[in-house]
């Protein structure tokens, strides 16, 4: 009984070394074949289109899957996500619990395209903003003024009439950016259009009016001349004779700049206040970053016609009578088209034009006074901590 034992034992052992080295041979002898074959590109081998397509398939498949990212949200384990405890009270408003890094506080008006590398959409990036605010009427006049900016300004129409494909006959306006909310004035768009943090990518912003020659214009020179002076807040000189409110603003043609002047007996208190100095008008001002960050903000939502806001710009640039300026090489010519007029509605007996007349001096009124407390309540809270 003991010897038999033994002899299956020792079967089984003798069974399982053959097994292990016809396994050995078995992989050499594949080495040997594999290696003295050349290799076979699988594009030379007539597969079935049926066979073709299911490996596209698969190998799309596993592209896709190889190119799956990691959210970074997904911190924790399992199946419940962690999101990271983020608090950075010098982040913007509102987006205090997100990492610094990620935060884009600002913006532009460039036009991006829908396909390609983002960091290739733009070839240019104009420096200066240009805005009208336009109704059709006045296409002809407009044209010409947009054909006097280079490509260095990007051109920003406010329609106040709601017509704006009926601008694609021109080639510009193909590039140019279109608003159109009825029956708004160029004030009341800059409020809600124009916020600092939108227009942040341009050193300069024109916020002109529709009526405005400028046969005797040119952008880039303008800006020039802006640089070299040292203006913050300027617009071109007014052709002496036509739509002439404040001397200030009358160009002279001695010089390139000018920053002061006289006016009647009694209207400055202060050779360096406006309307002799610090002061142009809300007609075709041209405003830096910096000043139209501050200016911004002194825009009443209500008061839409910006009606003495002319004399507070001096509050957003120090020393204001050395910063704000007009450039007399660079004229225009005021048209005095009186179209925002007939935007208005006939109000108790009165003409359309007439209400929005009444409206305009109304809110002067409202500003000088909205100024003059806010005033009086800071200088008190500092008396009175």
């Amino acid at each position: 009984m003991g010897t038999s034992h033994r002899s299956g034992v020792l079967k089984r052992s003798n069974d399982g070394a053959r097994l292990i080295i016809t396994t050995i041979m078995g992989v050499v002898l594949g080495y040997f074949i594999g290696v003295s074959f050349p290799s076979v590109s699988l594009s030379k081998i007539n597969l079935p289109s049926s066979l073709i397509s299911s490996l596209d398939m698969a190998f799309n498949e596993d592209h896709q899957n190889s190119g799956d990212r990691s959210f970074p949200e997904n911190l924790g384990s399992g199946s419940t996500p962690l999101t990271p405890k983020i608090y950075v009270p010098t982040n913007p408003r509102g987006a205090q619990s997100l990492p610094p890094g990620i935060v884009v506080s600002e913006t532009d008006f460039y036009m991006r395209r829908l396909w390609g590398e983002p960091s290739e959409d733009l070839k240019r990036k104009p420096k200066y903003l240009v805005t009208f605010t336009v109704g059709l009427n006045q296409k002809n006049i407009i044209n010409a003024a947009v054909k006097k900016f280079s490509e260095d300004f990007q051109i920003m129409l406010f329609h106040y009439d709601g017509q704006t494909t009926e601008w694609d006959q021109f080639e510009w306006s193909q590039r140019a950016i279109h608003v159109s909310v009825r029956k708004q004035t160029k004030w009341w768009y800059a409020k809600r259009f124009l916020h600092p943090d939108v227009v942040a990518a341009y050193e300069y912003i024109f916020i002109w009016d529709e009526d405005l020659g400028v046969e005797h214009f040119n952008a880039d020179r303008y800006m020039e001349l802006v640089k070299k002076h040292g203006l913050e807040i300027s617009q071109p000189g007014l052709e002496p004779n036509n739509g002439l409110t404040w001397q200030m603003t009358k160009r002279r043609g001695d010089r390139e700049v000018h920053k002061d002047t006289e006016e009647k007996p009694g209207w400055c208190s202060d050779p360096h206040l406006p309307p002799c100095a610090a002061f142009v008008e809300i007609m075709a001002p041209v405003f830096s970053r910096e000043a139209w960050r501050c200016v911004w903000h002194m825009i009443q939502n209500d008061l839409v016609h910006g009606w003495g806001l002319d004399f507070a710009l001096r509050r957003c640039v120090e020393p204001a009578h050395e910063k704000i300026g007009v450039v007399d090489s660079q004229w225009i010519v005021h048209q005095v088209i009186p179209s925002l007029g007939s935007q208005g509605e006939t109000d108790k007996g009165k003409a359309p034009w007439q209400g929005v007349r009444d409206r305009c001096k109304n809110e002067w009124a409202l500003f000088q006074d909205r100024l003059s407390n806010a005033d009086k309540a800071y200088f008190l809270g500092r008396q009175n901590p």
